[in-house]
């Protein structure tokens, strides 16, 4: 058995989103999701970590190599989601909250084909220097 390293790619996207429940009143969307529920929309600077996991390649030394893993990450996620409302313009969310956590989840469906199958994905999102979250949780 080879040994096992993880490889970050840290990425950038911008993007506007509105928290809304449309099977609420707007004062239930106030009370639970405050100003993110605003019917204008709210910005953030959203930075993105990929962590993949797997074994080093004896043949090249990488686990993936970064340059790819950053073209796959602005091929599937930066040229949807960027400078975009995730709410309006992002198919993907069609139907769904974009809440941090659904986006992690979209981003890791969307990356997690183009890696080979032996390969783990983490994603780490930041919406705020403050608040971020992982998916899939290990």
């Amino acid at each position: 058995m080879g040994t096992r390293v993880s490889v970050f790619r840290e990425e950038h996207f911008n993007a506007a989103h509105r928290l809304f429940n449309p099977a609420w009143t707007e004062e239930e969307n106030t009370r639970v999701f405050g100003k993110c529920s605003l019917p204008n929309y709210h910005g953030h600077n959203y930075e993105i970590i990929a962590k993949v996991t797997g074994e080093v390649d004896p043949a090249t030394g990488y686990v993936v190599d970064t340059k790819w893993l950053s073209d796959i990450i602005q091929q599937e996620v930066i040229s949807r989601f960027d400078h975009r409302n995730l709410n309006q313009d992002v198919t993907e969310f069609k139907g769904i909250n974009p809440t941090a956590e659904n986006i992690a989840i979209v981003i890791y469906g969307l990356l997690k084909p183009r890696l080979a199958e032996h390969l783990e994905l983490q994603i780490r999102l930041y919406e705020t220097p403050r608040n971020f979250v992982e998916y899939p949780v290990k």
